[in-house]
């Protein structure tokens, strides 16, 4: 009886030095913890959070480099958001983002699916090979499309062989911005390609199986298996594709510089163009529409976490 009363005794959360002990190591790891994140945290309160603040400081002065700052409070947002230049830099940077990501998201899941069949060798090479335009610069990419868009460049030849006339690629509004969306899907997709095709591997086999078993075809799989199963990753791809695509810059700086008529005025172009005029407020209408910009982008990424709800991991 003794013996069993002693058991009882040592079992019982009650008893002396359980809960000091529980707690001291509660809060030891929560010290680790505090110290593991803590230079992440001091990263980006210096380089991150604290020019962000400060940013939003000086758009509330009119600066200048030949006179001392001038507060006008809010009066700078007030010209941004009238600006229908801004809105349609807006408009332009949603149309391009539109034409890239999804595009390029639906051809590197296609191009993942065919690698994951082939052989390890034939696999790697074609991983390799898919991953080359990432290399390539922008800039690069730009003058190399440019000259393919020229009348007398490999795109109008092509049209030729079906007896079309050649078409003004850069210089039609109506075909400058998807012809600048064209390198931009190029430079993009290979690395898609590469993050689906890991995601596609860490799917089980046997849910494949099962489902061919069950007389499931090729896009019956795609619709019920790949890519619901993708979900987090298909999230993490649109949240970044939109996020980089309405601040392309060098495409259309290189290829249209802004035109045809603005048709390829994208936000930062716009932004850019508005920091180099000869104004003395240039400095904050460029600054301010710079911040307006980050809560349009913010404003996006919450419409597609909304849109597209993240699930847990397979395996938990």
């Amino acid at each position: 009886m003794a013996l069993l009363d002693s058991n009882r005794a040592a079992a019982s959360p009650k008893a002396p030095g359980a809960v000091p002990r529980r707690v001291g190591a509660r809060r030891q790891d929560n010290l680790t913890a505090y110290l593991m994140i803590a230079p992440m945290v001091v990263l980006l309160g210096v380089f991150v959070m604290w020019p962000l603040a400060y940013s939003v400081y000086l758009s509330t002065f009119e600066i200048s480099f030949y006179k001392a700052p001038k507060f006008v409070g809010a009066q700078f947002y007030k010209y941004v958001l009238e600006s229908a230049d801004f809105w349609h830099s807006i408009l332009i940077g949603l149309s391009y983002a539109l034409l890239v990501v999804p595009t390029g998201i639906v051809i590197a899941l296609l191009l993942a699916s065919f690698i994951k069949t082939l052989s390890k060798r034939v696999a790697a090479f074609m991983k390799v090979t898919v991953y080359l335009p990432a290399v390539v610069s922008t800039v690069i990419a730009s003058v190399l499309f440019t000259f393919m868009y020229q009348d007398a460049g490999v795109v109008n030849w092509f049209l030729s062989l079906i007896n079309h006339a050649p078409i003004a690629w850069l210089n039609s509004p109506q075909w400058a911005l998807p012809a600048i969306a064209v390198p931009g899907i190029w430079l993009g997709f290979g690395i898609t390609t590469l993050i689906l095709l890991a995601a596609l591997l860490d799917i089980p086999d046997s849910y494949y199986e099962s489902a061919m078993l069950d007389g499931a075809n090729f896009f019956q799989r795609l619709r019920y298996i790949t890519i619901p199963l993708l979900k987090n990753v298909l999230l993490y791809l649109f949240v970044t594709g939109f996020t980089l695509a309405i601040q392309m810059l060098d495409l259309p700086l290189i290829m249209t510089n802004g035109g045809p008529t603005g048709a390829t005025t994208t936000p930062n172009f716009y932004i850019f163009n508005s920091f180099r005029e000869l104004t003395p407020y240039a400095t904050s209408y460029s600054l301010t529409a710079s911040l307006l910009l980050f809560v349009v982008l913010g404003a996006i990424s919450i419409v597609i976490f909304r849109l597209i709800r993240s699930d847990k991991a397979v395996d938990g």
